[in-house]
């Protein structure tokens, strides 16, 4: 399954970058987050390795993410393994002349087991998911976190 999500964030490509790799606030803008565990590699860089634990409901799901590449601030991206599940994300940040940034989201999920069952029977769940952190990250921008982000530029 493969989708693409585009949001318009009213910061600064700078700015959003910033806000988006530091590692540290994930928790602020991604509230399923529950620990980030850097395992490997130079934190944020290519062949980096981190475990990530989201409750997902009652659930806590582990994934494991592996940078495969880090050319920021133009792009960021990665994959990411559950047990049946595997993804790849590329983030994509263009300045836009208004100066605001557009943050392209594109991914490519494969699954196993009964992932694949759930995947066909709800694949709108997949890309609300990713389109609500989408949401959050912008309004976590857009809030406290950016202003302050353009006050220490």
């Amino acid at each position: 399954m493969k989708y693409e999500l585009e949001i318009e964030i009213g910061r600064p490509r700078e700015e959003v970058v910033e806000l988006f790799d530091d590692r540290e606030r994930f928790k602020e803008w991604q509230p399923s987050l529950i620990e980030f565990r850097h395992l490997s590699g130079e934190p944020g860089q290519p062949g980096a390795k981190a475990e990530l634990v989201h409750k997902m409901g009652k659930r806590n799901i582990t994934m494991l993410e592996t940078v495969t590449d880090r050319s920021l601030p133009h792009s960021f991206s990665g994959t990411y393994e559950v047990s049946n599940c595997y993804n790849t994300v590329e983030n994509i940040f263009e300045e836009l002349s208004s100066g605001a940034t557009k943050w392209t989201f594109r991914t490519e999920f494969t699954f196993r087991g009964f992932m694949k069952i759930m995947a066909f029977l709800m694949p709108g769940a997949f890309k609300k998911e990713s389109w609500k952190h989408m949401v959050n990250f912008k309004e976590f921008a857009e809030g406290d976190a950016g202003r302050n982000a353009s006050e220490s530029a």
